[in-house]
């Protein structure tokens, strides 16, 4: 993906979130995350992104 669909499937998602809500935002990233899982032909791959993004989140302040 190069910067350009990279900054359009951003846009894409950042306008889907504003228009479902905040109250069904977090439904959204899951159903488009699995949706990504589904179509990864590297499991490893998924593994290891679920992993960092795991540890980031917990080695925010506040975190927990």
């Amino acid at each position: 993906m190069n910067d350009a669909d990279l900054d359009r499937s951003y846009t894409a998602l950042s306008q889907a979130l504003g228009e479902v809500g905040p109250d069904r935002s977090e439904l959204l990233l899951a159903m488009v995350a699995l949706g990504l899982i589904a179509r990864s032909e590297r499991p490893e791959e998924v593994l290891g992104l679920v992993a960092r993004a795991r540890q980031r989140l917990l080695d925010e302040p506040g975190a927990g």
